[in-house]
């Protein structure tokens, strides 16, 4: 494959020091626009003949291949693996992309696909026939459709004026003369451009009332005065709003029940302190609102706030690669909900994948609070999160 100049399943790079083009390589291979079936490869320290490059091929450069998977440019997640290998005398870094299932897959806005030995952006006609191709396949829950759900339950001037320009880049949206209806398959909101039918997706990101539809799409806020559930109500929330007002209004409601302790003794200049740093909160919710399931159960995410300590409670276990052993551990990381994950980062609520929990322990750390207690089930996942002293 290294020597091989024809092939739409090759690219060489000389070196890593163009990441751009690197990403849309991979996302050109993962929407394996020719329908080859067969991993596409990239080759890092070749040069465009196949000769060695001479790259020095180093822990940090795999990692930094390796790191675009989950950097968040590349969604949906392409199926990758990097290495190193040495062929024919020459070291070289090795990146090879599945096909990808979730079509079409795209860096920033921009779907890439092979055009014979070259990279070039879909037409609508191509992305149209990648999301025929998405229908076939099996898919996650996310993008299933919803019975009985129609065209009326979504929220089009939502998708125009919000989800639209957060997803798709301004040029390409000037270039491209689409429907309503292409537009919103070919974000997954809907199934089709004929006859189409919302999504799950589609329901929690532009219902006009997700839960007649997911009954469990809403987080349930309560404030006890005291320690225990039996204790009384101070304030009782239920929000149920499409997913990007959802998670903007209970980052206001958890920052309104911040007390914030002032100390104007112990050091010369006046300090303040939260009792509980709100990144913290707002990084463990919206991990909780994206990992949860949404399949087969009525329970909202849970948020209870004692006066010693808040309880974040999600119906829904451990994924994937994650299990009950290694949950929580840095880096690791799976998504229940690919498609939801990728809109949270489109409409700014996930900056980076796969960090959330450690920006929540750092925060908690720096506040003065005890770290994050975890409490893993099979079907079930409760964070505490204690007071500061």
């Amino acid at each position: 494959m290294l020597e091989d100049l024809e092939s739409d399943r090759v690219e060489r790079k000389l070196s890593a020091s163009d990441q751009e083009k690197i990403r849309q390589a991979i996302c050109a291979f993962a929407n394996d626009m020719p329908g080859h079936g067969e991993t596409g490869v990239l080759f890092i320290g070749a040069q465009d003949d196949g000769s060695c490059a001479g790259l020095d091929i180093t822990d940090e450069l795999l990692t930094l291949l390796a790191g675009m998977r989950g950097d968040g440019s590349i969604l949906p997640f392409p199926n990758m693996r990097v290495r190193k290998r040495v062929l024919k005398g020459c070291e070289l870094a090795v990146v090879e992309v599945e096909p990808s299932r979730d079509l079409p897959v795209r860096v920033k806005g921009r779907t890439w696909i092979r055009v014979g030995p070259r990279r070039a952006t879909a037409s609508p006609e191509q992305e149209r026939l990648l999301a025929e191709r998405r229908r076939a396949a099996v898919l996650p829950y996310d993008i299933r459709s919803v019975p009985g759900a129609t065209l009326a339950d979504l929220d089009a001037e939502r998708f125009l004026e919000e989800i639209l320009p957060a997803a798709v880049s301004r040029d390409v949206r000037a270039e491209n003369s689409r429907s309503l209806n292409q537009q919103m398959a070919s974000l997954r909101l809907v199934t089709a451009e004929e006859e189409p039918e919302p999504t799950v997706l589609g329901v929690l990101t532009l219902g006009r009332s997700p839960r007649d539809w997911i009954p469990g799409a809403y987080i349930q806020f309560l404030r006890f005065d005291g320690t225990a559930l039996t204790d009384p109500i101070k304030d009782e929330k239920n929000l149920a709003e499409p997913v990007g007002e959802l998670l903007a209004r209970i980052d206001e409601v958890l920052q309104a029940h911040i007390s914030v302790a002032v100390d104007v003794t112990s050091r010369e200049m006046e300090s303040r302190r939260p009792d509980y740093p709100l990144v913290a909160l707002r990084q463990l919710v919206r991990n909780a609102v994206l990992h949860r399931n949404y399949e087969g159960t009525a329970a909202p995410v849970r948020v209870n706030w004692f006066n010693d300590r808040i309880e974040i409670q999600n119906p829904g276990g451990p994924f994937g690669q994650v299990s009950m052993e290694n949950f929580g551990q840095p880096g690791l990381t799976d998504y229940r909900n690919p498609h939801l994950a990728e809109m949270l980062k489109y409409l700014g609520f996930v900056q980076r994948f796969g960090v959330g929990l450690e920006i929540a322990r750092k925060a908690m750390r720096d506040n003065g609070n005890p770290p994050p207690e975890f409490k893993v089930q099979q079907n079930h996942v409760q964070v505490i999160l204690r007071r500061a002293a």
